[in-house]
């Protein structure tokens, strides 16, 4: 049933939930496959009570049209803030979206969740609307470039390796983003203009996305594994695929095993792909001057210090232009191996456009 459009959602229960601290946000990070929710309080940086669930979008309805996926979001949303508050007056509210967003909180896109046609959604208005609170709705990744502004010196850029790739700028006390939310795409970025180049999910071919992320390297491993079976059949990895000598069970959770084990089948297909990061990365340096890029997103934290370690090798090889070896490896540090980057940024965001400060920061 779908929940009314014009009224805040209140739940007919209250749950078990912890009791937030006066002052306190929720915050949540809609995802392709999951949307999170928890409890942050700017006067101790703490997230609490974290709760998941699997979004209402594509992934679970693929055969909805996108106005009808946009409203099960919406609805969820409002749904899950109702929750965390238990009939307690509305508090302000952060999403954290897998999608570009606009300064004024209109989604433009978001293919993960509702695919990659459909109208931009104010999501920030249609939310502020129903809930009754200030909502403040940003990209996930501009989120989670709050998150480590905590902790890592200005300016420096966060990269997400994970079924895509995405990156941020924070410069100034601020992601550099403009206002219709252009700005740190640089997996849609055509690294490969051959006509033969993999695809991206956006439609694209040739794009970083394509090739570096975590399906682009699965895709790259399959093609190796065809090329070259004996070899394939030879290598770490395809035992921890069962050992059929097939890819039937090549996945990336056995591609990360393989690599950190140090398979050399696995790790030169890692490599092949790494290449095309690596000149990402070095034209960001060379054009702007940012010295810190700090890798996050689950493929890459699976693969661990081995990928730091491969990607900064391609770094070197390549040339950062005036850098040599031992500065190129303190341009590149691994995030933090949890999936709460977004809600804490986004819960930091907030503290910052309301004037809270937590006792760290004071």
């Amino acid at each position: 049933m779908t929940l009314p459009r014009s009224e805040p959602l209140v739940p007919s229960g209250a749950r078990d939930e912890p009791t937030a601290p006066d002052g306190a946000f929720t915050v949540l990070d809609v995802g392709g496959t999951t949307l999170r929710t928890g409890t942050y309080d700017p006067v101790t940086a703490e997230l609490s009570g974290v709760r998941r669930v699997p979004v209402e979008g594509i992934a679970r309805h693929p055969h909805d049209p996108v106005p009808v996926l946009q409203q099960r979001v919406v609805d969820q949303i409002v749904h899950e803030v109702a929750q965390r508050g238990g009939g307690a007056p509305a508090r302000p509210v952060g999403v954290a979206f897998a999608g570009p967003i606009s300064a004024s909180g209109l989604v433009l896109a978001a293919p993960t969740v509702w695919g990659r046609r459909g109208e931009p959604l104010p999501l920030g208005q249609l939310l502020s609307r129903r809930i009754g609170a200030p909502v403040v709705v940003v990209n996930d990744l501009t989120a989670a470039a709050w998150r480590y502004a905590a902790t890592e010196a200005e300016p420096f850029c966060l990269l997400t390796v994970s079924s895509g790739i995405g990156n941020k700028v924070f410069r100034g006390g601020e992601v550099l983003l403009d206002a219709d939310g252009h700005g740190g795409e640089l997996g849609h970025w055509v690294c490969d203009p051959s006509p033969d180049a993999p695809l991206c999910d956006c439609g694209g071919r040739g794009h970083l996305g394509g090739i570096a992320s975590g399906r682009g390297v699965l895709a790259a491993a399959r093609r190796a594994a065809s090329g070259d079976p004996a070899g394939f059949a030879r290598s770490r990895l395809a035992e921890l695929c069962g050992g059929s000598g097939g890819v039937g069970g090549l996945g990336n959770p056995a591609i990360a095993a393989a690599v950190r084990e140090g398979d050399p089948f696995a790790t030169e297909v890692l490599r092949s792909t790494l290449t095309y990061l690596a000149q990402a990365i070095g034209a960001v340096f060379t054009s702007v001057g940012i010295c810190r890029y700090v890798i996050m997103g689950g493929f890459a934290l699976a693969v661990g210090e081995r990928y730091r370690e491969l990607l900064v090798a391609e770094l070197v090889r390549l040339g950062c232009f005036g850098l040599d070896a031992d500065a190129v490896d303190a341009l590149v540090a691994l995030g933090r191996a949890d999936d709460d980057h977004g809600l804490i940024g986004v819960g930091r965001l907030l503290a910052d456009r309301t004037g809270a400060h937590s006792r760290q920061e004071a």
